[in-house]
């Protein structure tokens, strides 16, 4: 009996850690690097005058300074470490937070701008002319890219390589899937273009309202997780505001101490971040 419960257990603890484990990639299909990470974010988040070197800059500036300023404030070594760490996330933090929120802004407005396009094509317009015109009858935040596409098809004629374009500046999965069906419809032809797009703007409306409910009930979960982070390091800041509370902290011990804390932060920040937030639609068709 006892066997079989132990096996019972074992076998559960592996189905859960396949659960949580990563897929293997393969040695041959390397994963892309923090470079090209980061300039995906950076096209995710719509700031087309920034590059990902710029990010990094800001970010190593940033996070040096910060942690001079600690520095001189505590006159703790670790203390300093920490918040220069921390002062280094800001900029590609604030990156991210303007990726999600043009991915929540974008997923409200693609039905309507699907709809337009849909009604473009059933009266009977070219596909480059259905696109070219979302640049000014479109949603206003979307007018830029189609009008940017509308450009590059003038000047060089080549449909396919100016869909390439506008997909990339757009970097958004159901951008993707758009330029991909219009793809499609060029080379190959067929009717039931419009009817493709008709039903794509119903799912993309009911898939909106969902997550939209899903979030709010959720955010308290992603809130609580924030401030519980958040919490200990603005106390600890405090504290660094009279450099003999935090003096303990230069000892071996201290550094141990601040060690474990940020990496139990992050673990359990990342946890909550997983059990509390939606997956990403990722961006299978780029």
């Amino acid at each position: 009996m006892g066997a079989i419960l132990g096996l019972t257990f074992g076998v559960g603890v592996l189905m859960a850690w396949h659960g949580w484990r990563r897929p293997h990639r393969p040695a041959h299909q390397p994963g892309p690097g923090l470079i090209h990470r980061l300039n995906d974010l950076i096209a995710e988040a719509g700031l087309e005058a920034v590059s990902a070197r710029q990010v990094l800059m800001s970010s190593l500036g940033l996070g040096t300074v910060t942690g001079i300023v600690f520095l001189a404030v505590s006159r703790t070594w670790p203390i300093a470490l920490v918040f220069a760490f921390f002062g280094a996330q800001v900029p590609v933090s604030l990156v991210r937070i303007r990726a999600r929120a043009r991915r929540r802004e974008l997923r409200d407005l693609w039905p309507d701008a699907v709809d337009n396009l849909a009604s473009a094509v059933r009266a009977g317009l070219a596909l480059p002319d259905a696109l070219s015109q979302l640049g000014s009858r479109g949603p206003e935040p979307l007018r830029r890219p189609f009008q940017r596409f509308g450009e590059d098809y003038r000047a060089s004629g080549a449909f396919g390589s100016s869909l390439d374009a506008l997909k990339q500046r757009l970097a958004d999965p159901t951008g993707d899937r758009i330029v991909e069906s219009l793809r499609i419809a060029r080379d190959v032809g067929g009717t039931d273009l419009g009817r493709l797009l008709r039903t794509l703007s119903t799912f993309l409306r009911e898939d909106a309202r969902t997550r939209s409910e899903l979030e709010t009930r959720q955010s308290w979960v992603v809130n609580a997780a924030r401030l519980a982070v958040m919490a200990p390091w603005v106390l600890l800041a405090l504290l660094s505001l009279r450099s003999s509370s935090v003096q303990a902290y230069n000892a071996p011990s201290g550094w141990l101490v601040l060690a474990a804390g940020a990496g139990v932060c992050v673990l359990a920040y990342r946890l909550m971040m997983r059990i509390g937030r939606l997956p990403r639609e990722e961006r299978v068709l780029r």
